[in-house]
Order: structure tokens, then C-alpha cells, then sequence
């Protein structure tokens, strides 16, 4: 197995049990131990040490780890979205790998299809946006 595959399921596997409540609650215990334990070291230097240096340690280790999964999660979808403009004969197949766009040309790209949307006909090929607003309904002649 290579270094990259066994670093892919660690940080799957941490991801995973990370937002778990259970991980959460011993957590959240031993910061209260922690805390409680401040009188018997006199709220001394090194005990505030303690809690500092291991948040900053398991913090700095854990954005790698979520950054590395939510990558590969980002990754995925795209290759899913990819994979469904490619299968509709409607969808434009210039939007494949629009994520690898600058900023600038996205923001253009949603402008042109808003317009787009706004000078489409309104008919069944067509999704429907929902309306924030509620409608008028007339009684039926």
C-alpha cells in the first residue's frame, strides 16, 4: 500500500470519527478536567500550558487532515457533476472543469446564465425556481 493510500484512509477515518458527538463529549471532558484541575496546580503557568499546547497541536494537525478529505470530496462531486452534464443532451459540456476557472470568469459564467435563465422560455424542459413570494391565486371561472 502506498504512503498516499495510507494517508488517504487516515484522514478519511479521522474525518470520520472527528465529527462524531462521542468525540465531541471526551473533548469537552477533558477540558473540564482540565479546568478542575486548575487549584491543585495553582492555575499555575504550566498547567495553562497544557491545554494550550495541545489544542494548538491537535488543531494544526487536524486542518491537514480535513483539508486532505474535504478535497477528495470536492474532487468526487465534481467528477459526479461532470459526469451528469456529460449524460444530458440539454447541459452545455463547456462546464465541465468550470471549478478550475478563476474567480472572474465564474462570476462571469453564473452572470451569462442568469441571463440565460431570465430570457428562457417557460416551459416543461425548463426547471422551475421556486418563488420566495407567495402567488396570487384566482378562483377558478
Amino acid at each position: 500500500m502506498s504512503q498516499k493510500n495510507i494517508f488517504t484512509r487516515f484522514a478519511g477515518g479521522v474525518s470520520h470519527a472527528a465529527g462524531k458527538p462521542l468525540t465531541f463529549g471526551v473533548a469537552l471532558l477533558g477540558v473540564i478536567v482540565w479546568a478542575v484541575s486548575g487549584p491543585f496546580f495553582g492555575f499555575s503557568e504550566t498547567w495553562q500550558l497544557v491545554v494550550n499546547t495541545s489544542t494548538t497541536i491537535i488543531t494544526f494537525l487536524m486542518v491537514f487532515v480535513l483539508q486532505n478529505t474535504q478535497n477528495r470530496d470536492s474532487e468526487a462531486l465534481h467528477a459526479k457533476l461532470d459526469d451528469l452534464i456529460l449524460a444530458s443532451k440539454a447541459a452545455k459540456n463547456a462546464f465541465i472543469g468550470a471549478e478550475r476557472l478563476s474567480e472572474h470568469e465564474i462570476k462571469q459564467l453564473h452572470q451569462d446564465l442568469e441571463q440565460a435563465a431570465k430570457g428562457a422560455p417557460d416551459d416543461v424542459d425548463q426547471p422551475k425556481r421556486k418563488s420566495t413570494t407567495r402567488a396570487k391565486v384566482s378562483p377558478a371561472p
